[in-house]
């Protein structure tokens, strides 16, 4: 598969991201809205340490070996998901005449789901620790979907290396190899369509010069999204200039566009109530572990360029401005098209 000619990128802060959901919600309303798309959620934010949705899924393999040999793993299943979509009592709650003797509820008692574990997280008192991560299709560079794929139905736009499926060709698949070959789980299968779906980054809205959704929606301005080529854009500062944004599992080998901003964490504490200034809240070793052993630096460049503008006197810190977003339309790069100016943008 020939490199774009251009290429999209996303930054995510997670210093930034409070776990609202409405990327999420932005998403599924927009995007997965459809039949056969209930299990489907493009965008989700998953707690970290977590399982995350699918369950369990940085354990199902897929991608390339150190040799750059694609790696076929585990297709998830729909218990991975939490079994049949959740069908509610809505008619018994608002039509049974029962008064406060039922509630809403799922019929069937779900088994997991794309937040089930919310807020959980990890450590020990008084040092528990968690942050939040919103994870889609990450546009890699190298798709082991599209290499996987027996049909040639999956495909990376010159234009900009967005990844789209093929519906009508990916219909005569009977192997869905592609959710194997995606390490990240990002493909799913629709029943009702019989094809592969995915995230596509809002593709029609981006055709518009408009940003995807989950990007136009976030409150606590934690995404962008630019092509990484624009020098003059935050995206390419972060990653390309200052190298504070990081791919999620770089050893899968299928080197994602969507880069991530490490988190800080809050202050240590000891035993005894003490600040432990020394030791991160947030273990470092877990942090290699998702981002890699350039976790460290990036940590460090992004606490350097923060202390330039809190000591006195203060100095400037391009990578700061970058990520502080004072400007709405600095986290949309060259997509700054206001999506209520274009008509019928639906992806």
């Amino acid at each position: 598969m020939s490199d774009p000619n251009r290429q999209l990128a996303m930054v995510i802060d997670l210093n930034k991201c409070m776990g609202c959901q409405t990327c999420t919600v932005a998403c599924k309303v927009q995007s997965t809205n459809d039949k056969g798309m209930d299990h489907q959620w493009w965008m989700k934010v998953n707690t970290m340490p977590g399982r995350g949705y699918p369950k369990d899924w940085e354990e199902m393999g897929g991608g390339y070996d150190t040799e750059g040999n694609l790696v076929l793993g585990k297709q998830p299943t729909q218990e991975d998901y939490g079994g049949a979509p959740m069908d509610f009592n809505y008619e018994e709650v608002i039509y049974g005449r029962k008064g406060q003797d039922v509630h809403l509820a799922p019929r069937e008692k779900p088994t997991w789901g794309p937040n089930w574990d919310e807020d959980v997280g990890s450590g020990e008192w008084p040092n528990a620790y968690y942050f939040y991560m919103p994870r889609m299709c990450y546009s890699c560079n190298k798709p082991s979907c599209a290499h996987a794929c027996p049909h040639d139905a999956i495909t990376k736009r010159d234009e900009d290396g967005i990844i789209e499926i093929n519906q009508r060709a990916c219909e005569t698949c009977t192997t869905q190899e592609c959710m194997s070959a995606c390490p990240y789980k990002e493909v799913y299968h629709n029943e009702v369509t019989m094809s592969a779906q995915k995230c596509n980054w809002c593709a029609p809205r981006v055709d518009e010069g408009v940003a995807p959704a989950c990007v136009r929606s976030c409150p606590g301005r934690a995404m962008w999204v630019d092509y990484l080529d624009n020098e003059e854009g935050s995206v390419h500062k972060v990653v390309k200039q200052y190298e504070a944004a990081l791919p999620l599992h770089p050893e899968f080998g299928t080197e994602p566009n969507v880069f991530y901003v490490p988190p800080i964490g809050p202050t240590s504490y000891n035993k005894d109530g003490t600040l432990d200034e020394d030791t991160p809240r947030v273990p470092i070793e877990y942090l290699e572990s998702l981002f890699g052993p350039k976790v460290g630096k990036a940590l460090e460049v992004v606490k350097t360029e923060m202390a330039k503008r809190r000591q006195e006197p203060k100095e400037a810190s391009g990578l700061t401005d970058a990520l502080v977003a004072k400007r709405y339309p600095e986290l949309l790069g060259e997509l700054s098209n206001d999506p209520g100016g274009v008509e019928e943008v639906k992806s």
